[in-house]
């Protein structure tokens, strides 16, 4: 019955590790509220901490977007994507604040070729030979 059942595709990551350099007295407060139940572990806090702060600032994140012309979330950019963008005469200006991906089966002379820059706050996928190719159009 096993042998039925297929992946349809992979999970990708959907976050980035980052490191954050704490003072030992900051870092001993986390410690006393995680030990306290107040949250699962440093992760937790920091995560909450972190959302919480832009939470507050949301209102200039937003203003920062649209004067920015940024897009908010998740963009996935396939071969048809880029060859339509080529095709049509339109190069892309990607602007994401978030996730952009660019599928692996697209080679580095049509992300050049569709592609006019590349600004991603957040984290941007895509393989080694495409990343090198934008390389010169990446912000």
């Amino acid at each position: 019955m096993a042998s039925n059942i297929h992946e349809l595709r992979s999970k990708g990551a959907d976050s980035e590790k980052i490191t954050v350099n704490l003072g030992f007295v900051d870092l001993g407060r986390i410690d006393l509220m995680v030990r306290d139940g107040f949250y699962a572990n440093r992760s937790d806090f920091i995560r909450t901490a972190v959302r919480n702060q832009l939470e507050r600032q949301e209102d200039a994140v937003r203003q920062s977007m649209a004067r920015r012309q940024l897009s908010l979330g998740l963009s996935h950019f396939t071969k048809r994507d880029l060859e339509a963008a080529r095709d049509s005469g339109a190069p892309l200006q990607i602007q994401v604040i978030g996730l952009a991906s660019i599928a692996d089966d697209v080679t580095p002379e049509l992300a050049r070729a569709a592609i006019r820059s590349v600004e991603v706050l957040g984290a941007f996928q895509a393989s080694s030979a495409v990343k090198a190719a934008l390389a010169d159009r990446t912000a």
